[in-house]
């Protein structure tokens, strides 16, 4: 994996648990290392990794006849896994689910905040130099108020999971989950359309995938309530950018809070840097700092059932894999 994420991801709490029930024979690797010298890899019973990690192609699975699994402490394996992965019959787990909980986290904390209005009080602040006058008639607050989730991913399930606790309706769109699955979260299933009509709040969760790009546009943001807020912590290809600004542009009661536009625009002069209602921040929902040993603990304990027999709870199926997103 990458040199610079290893005592992040795998700090030394998390090495010396792993080394009480494994001989780690070599120092991190980096793929560079491994195309140097793939001999190395002929006494590997498993791999950890992480960002960065090899791709498992026949050259590479060839030069480690004896590797039964594949320790991912990363998010989706969906780059790093070819066809020979599954001739070999090979374990592959991943700490996914560890990547969404920080997600979640700052998700919920922009959707509390959002409630408030809170960046359009920041905006008031700056612009007026003075307090707004109460009362705040028009703020949704925490009570009665709705969110609306567009895919009931891994992240987007967190992110509704958290808001069971706060007195808000939920909409979710997902056309992939069964009825019975959204009762039991409390979610009501409807349209993307009705979603971004309805909601005080609406926050994108979906999958890119080649059905999903640029599939919220300029009449989903039209269509937004008064005050509203948009949320984006999935991919950026998702939105149609130049549409969201020019409404952006036009309505500066809503809000546009975008944790993910890498690549960066290569135009300085981007009114997603100017634009008053826009709030971007430099993708930090995901695992950061300290936030990335929860990545390594995850697939220290997937290896403690691994060890011991037991089921794996974060392994991938070949029909898992089939379905999942590009990223």
């Amino acid at each position: 994996m990458n040199n610079k994420f290893v005592d992040l991801v795998y700090p030394h709490k998390i090495r010396h648990e792993l080394e009480k029930r494994l001989d780690i024979y070599a120092p991190p690797l980096t793929q560079e290392d491994i195309k140097a010298n793939p001999s190395i890899l002929q006494k590997a019973d498993v791999i950890f990794s992480g960002w960065d990690g090899p791709i498992l192609d026949r050259d590479f699975l060839d030069a480690a006849p004896n590797l039964d699994a594949f320790f991912y402490g990363a998010g989706t394996v969906k780059p790093l896994i070819t066809e020979d992965v599954w001739d070999r019959n090979l374990t592959i787990t991943t700490a996914v689910k560890a990547n969404a909980i920080p997600v979640a986290e700052y998700t919920l904390s922009q959707i509390l905040f959002s409630l408030k209005n809170g960046w359009q009080f920041v905006r008031n602040i700056e612009e007026d130099r003075s307090y707004s006058k109460k009362p705040y008639e028009y703020l949704p607050g925490g009570f009665d108020s709705t969110v609306g989730i567009i895919s009931l991913s891994t992240i987007g399930t967190e992110v509704v999971e958290r808001l069971k606790h706060f007195d808000v309706q939920v909409l979710a769109y997902d056309p992939l989950i069964h009825p019975d699955d959204a009762k039991k979260l409390n979610v009501t299933l409807c349209s993307v359309e009705e979603i971004f009509e309805k909601s005080d709040v609406i926050s994108l969760h979906a999958p890119l995938l080649q059905e999903t790009r640029g599939m919220i546009n300029k009449a989903h943001f039209l269509s937004m309530k008064k005050n509203a807020s948009f949320i984006n912590t999935a991919r950026r290809s998702i939105v149609n950018e130049e549409e969201m600004i020019k409404v952006l542009e036009k309505r500066s009661d809503i809000t546009a809070i975008i944790d993910v536009i890498f690549p960066e625009p290569t135009n300085k002069e981007s009114l997603l840097y100017t634009l008053p209602n826009i709030i971007l921040t430099p993708h930090i929902a995901g695992s950061e700092g300290k936030e990335c040993a929860r990545l390594g603990h995850y697939m220290l304990e997937e290896f403690k059932r691994y060890i011991e027999g037991d089921d794996l709870k974060w392994k991938i199926t070949r029909e898992q894999f089939s379905t999942m997103p590009e990223s």
